[in-house]
């Protein structure tokens, strides 16, 4: 078994890169020891049943209980499976996106780890991606959690989020999803984005469909959802509006609300000025106070709109022009090493310095 030290967490690609498979199912896991080797019975058995390579891509999200030992030892016993150990709880999106940048699969299939998602829904998205779909997301058409606090909040995010986004489907809430590997490596992730993978993907022209899966009961363990989750999603859905729509072009976005700022606040301070002119002898601050301090806070604030589109144009430009930088950090990786597996190029340079 290879276990990757921080020490090394340049040359971990090295490792990935002995291990080519068609198909990377990616599951984090935070506190889920009493699921985790009931998780892994059912997704081997399901992709044993498929003729063609796969890996298991397991993440540790800063797990307080056993899960990580779990892993452990099944990566001790399957070549297939990568444990990533995350150094803290980063959280979903972040645990997501230390999979998918470790997953060497062309097709990648994302998927809780609380037995809530069935692995033999998995055949149906392989379906999908092999008629050409780019994201395939799960559907969750029978949902079977309350239905306030769980289900008609997630009812009003995905029907906000669909118009919003103009991708037309019914859950993107789910992480059971499945997708292109160069599709989903494009998507940069982070905060609470993975939900919103199918508008992010959209930007980019992917094709998306949508299938329906089983939502199963929660059999054991705590469920780490609930109404504080709401909020985030409200800021979230500003955020992938803005995105959508200014991301590469905020002065597009910042600069026609500044002019229209500036030109209502320069008409009314001209109208005002020509009633002086008109009527010398007229106190026009007494009469029409409270629109010169309109008209200057019309001017003020379009001149600072325009200023934030001018300083978004420049952060857009170095994001264009630098490199993306990881929401998470690596702690180890455990892979059990094949037999026939040569020794890491890393392994061989630490023996000759």
């Amino acid at each position: 078994m290879r276990v990757i030290p921080p020490r090394q967490a340049a040359k971990m690609e090295i490792m990935t890169g002995n291990f080519i498979a068609k198909y990377s199912i990616v599951v984090p896991f935070h506190n889920e020891e009493e699921n985790v080797t009931i998780l892994y019975a059912r997704l081997k058995q399901a992709m044993e049943q498929i003729d063609d390579s796969f890996e298991l891509i397991f993440v540790d999200d800063g797990c307080s209980d056993r899960t990580y030992k779990l892993l452990e030892e099944i990566a001790a016993v399957d070549s297939r499976v990568l444990v990533v150990k995350l150094r803290r709880n980063y959280g979903q999106t972040s645990a997501l996106a230390a999979g998918f940048d470790h997953a060497s699969g062309e097709f990648v299939l994302a998927m809780d780890g609380d037995l809530q998602h069935d692995p033999n829904d998995i055949p149906a998205f392989i379906e999908k991606l092999n008629e050409g779909y780019d994201v395939v997301s799960g559907w969750r058409k029978s949902r079977i959690d309350n239905f306030f606090l769980r289900r008609l909040p997630s009812l009003c995010a995905n029907w906000i989020m669909a118009r919003l986004s103009g991708v037309r489907i019914h859950d993107f809430g789910t992480t059971f999803k499945a997708y292109r590997r160069d599709v989903i490596q494009n998507i940069p992730l982070y905060g609470e984005m993975h939900r919103f993978i199918p508008a992010l993907a959209s930007s980019y022209g992917a094709s998306i469909c949508e299938i329906p899966i089983r939502n199963l009961n929660r059999e054991r363990g705590r469920s780490h959802y609930g109404l504080g989750r709401t909020y985030r999603v409200f800021f979230d859905l500003i955020t992938i509006r803005f995105l959508l729509k200014s991301m590469s072009r905020p002065l597009h976005s910042f600069g026609c609300w500044g002019c229209v700022g500036v030109l209502t606040g320069g008409v009314t301070a001209a109208t005002l000025l020509g009633i002086k002119f008109a009527d010398p002898q007229m106190n026009v601050m007494r009469e029409y106070g409270p629109w010169f301090v309109v008209a200057s806070l019309l001017i003020v604030s379009g001149i600072q709109l325009l200023a934030f589109g001018l300083l978004g144009e420049l952060q857009v430009r170095q994001h264009y022009n630098s490199q993306r930088a990881a929401s998470y950090t690596v702690d180890r990786l455990v892979r059990l090493e094949s037999a026939d597996e040569q020794p890491l190029l890393s392994d061989r340079q630490d023996g000759m310095e």
